[in-house]
């Protein structure tokens, strides 16, 4: 296992601007509850769409187009942050994006130990899980035994790779493209793309109709 440290001195809890603006949101979330304009359920709602579903699909478009594009794919990894600026990935949360590819080998799997540090622009708001400090210590520390714990069983052989996330620089992981989609479209791989595997806690799996 390797664990890849990339936090310094950049963490200021007192000043990161994702610890001010989730102060603030909360806050506004609770004065909309309390005056009776939303309910906590329609705010869940909507989070819940953001994590798993609207902003994932800019990230899922990105890996889709690795899969298709070599030559893309190529200078994806090589220089990640000059690409997903061409194609308008940056800004509050998206400085310094670095992609990271999983093979037969390798397994990458994505942390923030000090915070929740996330690359927004292209995976939208981090899941719940994301934020814990029982992921952050843990996937550390035992990453096979809590990748396991999200369905993710993985050979004795692979290498597994925890990149550690900071306000200097953000990771996502390219999946493996599965077997029997060689015939699929872009836009149809990029369906198939889960905000989990861009993390690094499961692998795509193959659409029902493809198998």
């Amino acid at each position: 296992m390797t664990t890849n440290k990339q936090h310094h001195h950049s963490h200021d809890h007192h000043h990161h601007p994702e610890s001010q603006w989730s102060a603030k949101a909360k806050a506004i979330e609770s004065l909309l509850i309390e005056k009776g304009i939303v309910s906590s359920d329609a705010i869940s709602s909507v989070v819940q769409r953001y994590e798993t579903n609207i902003g994932p699909m800019h990230g899922a478009k990105v890996i889709a187009k690795a899969w298709k594009d070599p030559d893309f794919k190529k200078r994806l990894l090589e220089d990640s942050e000059t690409v997903l600026r061409e194609l308008g990935y940056f800004g509050l949360q998206g400085e310094h994006i670095k992609v990271v590819e999983n093979t037969e080998t390798v397994q990458n799997v994505v942390c923030c130990t000090l915070c929740s540090c996330y690359p927004w622009p292209l995976l939208g708001l981090p899941p719940a899980w994301y934020k814990e400090p029982a992921y952050r210590s843990r996937i550390v520390k035992e990453p096979r035994k809590v990748l396991k714990e999200f369905g993710l069983e993985l050979s004795d052989s692979t290498e597994i790779r925890v990149w550690d996330s900071s306000a200097e620089i953000r990771y996502i992981v390219l999946p493996q493209r599965p077997s029997g989609t060689e015939n699929m479209t872009e836009e149809e791989l990029a369906e198939i793309v889960t905000r989990d595997s861009m993390i690094g806690v499961a692998k795509v799996e193959v659409p029902m109709a493809n198998v």
